[in-house]
């Protein structure tokens, strides 16, 4: 079985209960998921949330839309990764997280076939990456997840799933890589202006939810500026930021000077 994993919860630091934002009459996660859904390869997807009841509402939307979830450990997202996909029996998983609503299942295809016929342990288009933040998928047998598992020890390890699978020189891996590097594009969600370009790309393309990469790559030539609000962001910054860095980021979107105390300083 092929089984689609996408991470989510609702305790986000910089822009809580986000997955639960809508985009016209669509949440975010229904996004991702119908998005997914249109994958040729992939046999069943479930979103792998956690335990704290924080996201009963998060599961309680899932169920309506008709999906499943699974529910684990809060901040050892490795351990969820394995214990969903070994309740599902899962030979191969694919990874995508919640965060990511212009996903292409296309491009989901295309790794799962370099991955099938390559023969690999770990397909991934993030090592480098050469398409936009927001684009991640990685593509991994229920062998490698098992071993990172067993050998996690860091809590980086536990919360971001993939480092060790991907530092592991016994696993065969490969990259999926495109002639134009779009990396520095953000189209991510993260922060509020983040959701400002998500919003501005889907109502460009309405009443189409399942517009392709190759139709943004053909808006982003033509309308280059419709991508610029949140270009200063760097890519991956969140994975090496602490939970204090990150309350002080939401803070000062809301707050003049991000807190003030007595001293006038923040």
């Amino acid at each position: 079985m092929i089984l689609a994993i996408i991470q989510a919860r609702l305790k986000s630091s910089r822009l809580p209960n986000k997955v639960l934002k809508n985009i016209n009459d669509k949440s975010i996660i229904q996004l991702v998921l119908e998005r997914v859904q249109r994958s040729k390869l992939v046999s069943k997807i479930i979103v792998a949330t956690s335990e704290d009841k924080s996201n009963d509402p998060l599961v309680n939307h899932i169920s309506d839309l008709g999906f499943e979830s699974f529910r684990g450990s809060e901040n050892n997202v490795l351990s969820r990764y394995y214990e969903a996909s070994k309740h599902y029996k899962a030979k191969t998983i694919v990874r995508i997280t919640a965060d990511c609503p212009l996903v292409d299942s296309e491009i989901i295809d295309k790794c799962i076939t370099l991955f099938n016929e390559g023969n690999a342990e770990y397909v991934s288009n993030i090592n480098p990456p050469t398409f936009p933040d927001g684009y991640d998928i990685e593509v991994f047998s229920f062998n490698a997840l098992e071993i990172a598992n067993t050998n996690a020890i860091l809590d980086f390890d536990k919360e971001h799933v993939t480092p060790l699978i991907r530092s592991n020189d016994d696993l065969k891996k490969i990259n999926y890589i495109q002639d134009d590097d779009l990396s520095f594009l953000r189209l991510t969600l993260d922060e509020q202006i983040d959701y400002q370009v998500i919003q501005d790309i889907y109502d460009y393309f309405s009443p189409n939810y399942f517009f392709s990469y190759d139709e943004i790559k053909k808006l982003f030539k033509k309308n280059p500026e419709l991508f610029s609000a949140n270009s200063e962001i760097v890519r991956n910054s969140g994975a090496f930021m602490s939970t204090g860095q990150k309350l002080w980021k939401r803070a000062k979107q809301v707050i003049p000077g991000g807190n003030m105390l007595l001293s006038k300083r923040a």
